[in-house]
């Protein structure tokens, strides 16, 4: 939701903004998934298939952060 509010702002700086968000929420989820494993609310399998699904999407955020910062200032030197 983070994302598409973001892309809806229609500026690459408060995309970014956004995105940065999205990556928080993906560092919450893994904070998460550590107390259901402690709780016992998930398998250790099940913990690491979706700890390792959140870690893959903050990844690909900072990934896309890094090409937006690059892109803007790119084009700003334009």
């Amino acid at each position: 939701s983070n994302i598409a509010e973001g892309f809806e702002r229609q500026t690459t700086r408060e995309f970014i903004r956004f995105l940065f968000i999205a990556k928080g929420s993906s560092g919450e989820v893994r904070s998460q998934l550590y107390c259901a494993l402690d709780e016992g609310y998930l398998t250790p399998q099940s913990f690491d298939e979706l700890f390792d699904m959140a870690s893959s999407t903050s990844r690909q955020l900072a990934g896309l952060i890094s090409y937006l910062k690059s892109y803007e200032q790119t084009s700003q030197h334009s």
